[in-house]
C-alpha cells in the first residue's frame, strides 16, 4: 500500500502542475483586468483626479459628499427598484415558458430558437429598436393603444413610467434563461412527473410542487446573477434616457460614468465604483443566506446544511 501511494505522489503532482498551467491563463487575466483595477479604484477614491494632473489626495471627501449627494440617492433607489422589477419577473417569465416549450410538441424546436435570437442581439441596438417601439408620438406601441382608444402613456418621457418600462425591455432576452432553465429541466426525474400525474396533480401543481422546488438551484443562480446584472444597468439607459426624465432612470453606473467621462471628477467616480462594488456584494450575501430556506439539492437537503 505504501508502494502504490509513493508511486500515486508523482501522479498527483503532475496533475497539480497540469491544472495550474491551465488555469494560469485565467488566473494572470483576473489579476491583471479585475482585482488590480479594484485596488487601483480603491486608492483613487481617495483623491481628486481629473486626468490631467497627478491625483491629489482627499481622504473621505468624497465619502462624505455621498451623504448629501440627491442624485445618488436617486441612483441607489433606481438600481435597487429596477431589480426588484426585473429580476424576479424575468426569472419567473423563463420558467413558465421553460415549461412550456420542454414539451415535445409540433415545431417547438423552432420556436426555441426565435426564443433564442433576441438574446444574441446588441444591447445597443435592442435599446433602439426599444425607443422607437415606445415612442410617445409615433411609437408602434401608443399607436395600437390609441386604435383602442386606450391611455398612451409617455413610456419614457414620464418620471413614472419610465424605470417600468426599462424594466419591461429587459424581458426582451428572456430567451437566455430560458434555455437555462432547460437544462435544469432535463434533471427532473421523470418517474416523479408521472408519480404526481397518478395522484391527481393538474399541471400546475406538478409545477408548482414537483419542478420548482427540484429546479431551485437554477433559481437561486439566476436570480444572483440577474441582480448582478441589474446592478450594472447602463447602455439602455445611456442611450435611451440618459437618466432622465428628473432623475428617474439615473443608475448607479450611468453616475460612475457621467461623473468620471462627462465631468472628469474620476475621483469620486472611483468612490462610486466601490459603493457599487460592495452593494453587489452585500445582496449577493444577502441572497445567499436566504437560499437556506428554500433552495433544495438532490436527496431533499437545503442549502447551507
Amino acid at each position: 500500500m505504501a508502494g502504490i501511494a509513493h508511486a500515486s505522489n508523482p501522479l498527483r503532482r503532475r496533475h497539480e502542475r497540469r491544472f495550474l498551467l491551465f488555469v494560469a491563463p485565467w488566473l494572470v487575466g483576473a489579476l491583471a483586468f479585475q482585482a488590480l483595477p479594484m485596488l487601483v479604484g480603491l486608492g483613487l477614491s481617495f483623491t481628486n483626479w481629473s486626468l490631467v494632473r497627478n491625483p491629489e489626495w482627499r481622504g473621505l471627501a468624497h465619502w462624505q459628499r455621498m451623504v448629501d449627494d440627491p442624485i445618488l440617492r436617486h441612483a441607489l433607489r433606481n438600481s435597487l427598484v429596477y431589480c426588484l422589477l426585473s429580476v424576479p419577473t424575468g426569472v419567473a417569465l423563463a420558467f413558465g415558458l421553460a415549461v412550456l416549450v420542454n414539451r415535445p410538441w409540433r415545431g417547438m424546436g423552432l420556436f426555441r430558437t426565435v426564443l433564442l435570437l433576441p438574446a444574441l442581439v446588441s444591447g445597443t441596438a435592442v435599446a433602439l429598436v426599444w425607443g422607437w417601439l415606445f415612442n410617445p408620438r409615433f411609437g408602434v406601441v401608443n399607436g395600437i393603444l390609441r386604435a383602442a382608444h386606450l391611455p398612451t402613456p409617455g413610456w419614457l418621457s414620464d418620471p413614472r413610467w419610465a424605470l417600468p418600462t426599462l424594466a419591461l425591455l429587459s424581458l426582451w432576452s428572456v430567451g437566455g434563461t430560458v434555455l437555462i432553465y432547460l437544462g435544469g429541466l432535463r434533471t427532473v426525474p421523470p418517474e416523479l412527473l408521472d408519480a404526481a400525474r397518478l395522484d391527481g396533480a393538474n399541471a400546475v401543481q406538478v409545477a408548482r410542487a414537483v419542478i420548482l422546488p427540484l429546479v431551485s438551484p437554477v433559481t437561486y443562480f439566476l436570480l444572483i446573477i440577474g441582480t448582478i446584472l441589474g446592478l450594472q444597468l447602463f447602455a439602455p439607459v445611456y442611450v435611451l434616457t440618459e437618466g432622465g426624465p428628473r432623475d428617474s432612470t439615473m443608475t448607479l453606473p450611468l453616475y460612475i460614468y457621467l461623473n468620471a467621462f462627462k465631468w472628469s471628477d474620476y475621483g469620486y467616480a472611483a468612490a462610486l465604483s466601490v459603493v457599487l462594488v460592495a452593494l453587489t456584494l452585500l445582496l449577493t450575501l444577502v441572497q445567499v443566506s436566504l437560499s437556506r430556506r428554500w433552495v433544495y439539492y438532490a436527496g431533499g437537503a437545503m442549502a447551507g446544511r
